[in-house]
């Protein structure tokens, strides 16, 4: 009896828990994350730096404009002698020494600003195609936060289909549980009345027991799985949540659309070709080193100095001065020691590289579409082939389920086709979310993972 109370508790939090849990839907799945995954996040952030460096800014074709200004002030006390002078008493009229010259408080005070301001008119064009280059840039970091989002978007829904397989499993074994609680009670009050010995309740108390345990480690593994999805979507780990276990398939009609678009759609191919823009721009950055630069410059600047009277100047000198300069500077670096020729070269080699790169992604990408097309397709067909087994073993069961009410199987053969229905069962859960994840790397591959419904 206290299995079948064990077996009550087990559809009773199943029940409060399934009436508890809110659905996740995919779609709300989709912008949890993508609003909040921390890998996302970082990739773009990643773009706006990108963006920043592209604006004009920091491109280069503005001037500069700086500004100085200063100012001192002093004050001097002085005492002047004049050792051997003499000056005449105009009381006597003889001569006497020169006296002393006292200066108390002199004030000195300078003050001065300017302005200048440059410009590089030509530099040979080599900001200009730096300019493109960050561009370019630009691109390939967008395309490289898609990149970022297509593979997360592969991990939540490898995670989200977990979920939805471990909750179908759930509820097969609960199923298997609860006709197995059946076995227990029908052995026993079969029993009673001398229908059948204890080893047929044992049995049934032992296929319980296993029951018991694996509905156990699925809600285990179910509960696990559920806080990896939450750590995906940022979310609380705490949280209860259902999902959706509906899975569509897209017509193979409209994927072969998508595969005959691989070229100007698989992130892959579209990073190289940005990549080779911007090895070609390089070259064009480094050739700039073999032309002359032109650049303007232009000042503004005022200085005020009023000097402290002296001995031999005693009033205040003061010197009021604004001038006004304009410049121009050629700058051609005729030989630089061989070192912007090496820098083209390379860049050229560098170039050539990357032209060999995208061959090779190209060959690999088509590669990796028709090895993914052939595992989607061979896996479809094994959950056809899995949904006609669970319906032949659900009958099977049925037919069984039957003859060993009427005694004409044992409880042994009965196990059976109940273990064959559970296996036929989980087998089918496995097939369905494994054909939709490989649906979904074909998806990635052809570039439109992001532009279809789930």
């Amino acid at each position: 009896m206290k299995i079948i109370y064990l077996i009550g508790f087990f559809f009773s939090f199943s029940f409060i828990a399934l009436a508890q849990d809110q659905l996740l839907t995919k779609e709300e799945a989709i912008a949890l994350t993508l609003e909040n995954n921390f890998g996302i996040k970082v990739a773009n952030n990643q773009v706006a730096i990108a963006d920043n460096n592209q604006g004009i800014l920091n491109s280069g074709f503005l001037p500069t404009l700086s500004g100085n200004a200063g100012g001192t002030y002093q004050r001097d006390d002085s005492t002047f002698e004049f050792p051997g002078q003499f000056v005449t008493d105009p009381a006597t009229g003889n001569p006497i020494p020169r006296p002393n010259t006292e200066l108390d408080k002199a004030e000195a005070q300078r003050y001065n600003a300017s302005l200048r301001a440059d410009y590089l008119l030509f530099d040979g064009l080599g900001r200009f195609y730096n300019y493109k280059r960050l561009k370019e840039q630009y691109q390939l970091s967008e395309l490289q936060a898609r990149e970022t989002i297509e593979n997360t978007m592969v991990q939540l829904f490898s995670v989200y289909f977990e979920v939805a397989r471990l909750t179908e499993n759930e509820k097969v074994f609960q199923q298997a549980l609860e006709i197995s609680g059946q076995r227990i009670e029908r052995s026993e009050y079969a029993f009673e009345y001398g229908q059948n010995t204890m080893l047929d309740v044992l049995n049934a108390k032992v296929d319980v027991t296993n029951d018991s345990i694996n509905l156990l480690n699925t809600k285990q593994q179910l509960a696990n799985t559920k806080r990896d999805l939450s750590v995906l979507m940022n979310q609380s780990l705490n949280q209860s949540f259902s999902v959706d276990t509906l899975v569509q398939f897209i017509p193979k009609i409209q994927i072969e659309e998508y595969i005959a678009k691989t070229d100007v759609n698989n992130v892959a191919v579209l990073q190289t070709e940005r990549n080779l823009a911007i090895n070609k721009y390089d070259i064009k950055v480094n050739e700039s080193g073999y032309l002359p630069t032109l650049g303007l410059n232009g000042s503004y600047g005022w200085n005020l100095n009023q000097n402290a009277p002296g001995a031999f100047f005693p009033g205040v000198n003061v010197n009021n001065r604004r001038n006004f300069g304009l410049g121009a500077t050629l700058t051609w670096n005729l030989f630089d020691g061989g070192g912007t020729n090496v820098r083209v070269r390379n860049a050229k080699i560098a170039y050539e590289n990357q032209e060999l790169l995208i061959k090779q992604i190209t060959l690999e990408v088509d590669r990796d579409i028709q090895n993914a097309m052939a595992i989607y397709e061979n896996r479809l067909m094994i959950f056809q082939i899995q949904e006609q087994n669970v319906v032949t073993n659900q009958n099977n069961f049925e037919r069984s389920k039957e003859q060993f009410q009427l005694g004409r199987i044992s409880s042994i053969e009965f196990r059976q086709a109940q273990i064959n229905l559970l296996n036929a069962s989980t087998n089918k859960n496995l097939a369905k979310y494994d054909a939709k994840l490989a649906e979904l790397q074909l998806l990635q591959l052809t570039g439109q993972l992001l532009n279809v419904s789930f």
